[in-house]
């Protein structure tokens, strides 16, 4: 009710600043944060980046917020015309964005390519399926869950106007029906804080580490 959940605090330091930190040692420096709920106390938190190296930006999205390719479309003025990297807020993760930063300084053709991570106890029936480096709608029992941790290209978003309300999935299974959609399994640890519970789990994890 009072903190957006990016700036949840799990082993000692908001979920966010993970990232952040994880980006700029990665070699990013270029950042867009597009927030809604409380997203003042975002800006409030994390200023202009400067404390890691970063320079930050933020696209407010207005109340009831316009999910993640309608935020993603708005933002777009200020990403450019190269890809980049999506990672959701409000997950955890040891992912190596090192490697992301390489493909999209040397040229990134797939016009979108999704970390896959196993399916987590409460979303047991996944996303898609992988068939090698080609994401596929979901069959049998080799399903993964989408990561929230993509790159896309800007041309991903072209059909999508700023400020229109739109989630991802349409846009993820018109790619799937084009067979333009990539992927990669992810194996190290994530978590969706998506719970009180599962937060203070992860709290205790990296507080032990």
């Amino acid at each position: 009710d009072h903190t957006p959940k990016p700036l949840l605090v799990a082993g000692g330091k908001p979920l966010i600043v993970w990232h952040l930190e994880r980006l700029a040692a990665a070699g990013f420096k270029e950042i867009v944060i597009n927030h809604a709920h409380l997203g003042s106390l975002i800006e409030q938190t994390l200023g202009n980046g400067s404390r890691w190296g970063l320079n930050i930006q933020y696209s407010p999205e207005p109340p009831g917020a316009l999910e993640t390719a309608g935020g993603i479309a708005t933002a777009l003025p200020m990403i450019g015309d190269q890809p980049f990297l999506v990672v959701n807020g409000d997950v955890y993760c040891d992912f190596d964005f090192g490697r992301f930063f390489r493909l999209t300084v040397e040229g990134w053709k797939p016009l979108a390519h999704l970390v896959m991570v196993a399916n987590p106890a409460h979303h047991t029936g996944g996303d898609f399926s992988l068939d090698g480096e080609r994401v596929v709608y979901a069959k049998g029992e080799a399903t993964f869950t989408y990561a929230g941790i993509g790159v896309f290209s800007p041309a991903f978003f072209a059909e999508v106007k700023p400020g229109t309300i739109m989630k991802l999935r349409p846009l993820l299974d018109a790619a799937i029906a084009a067979g333009s959609l990539t992927g990669e399994r992810f194996t190290g640890r994530w978590v969706d804080v998506g719970t009180p519970q599962r937060l203070a789990e992860l709290d205790a994890d990296l507080r032990n580490a």
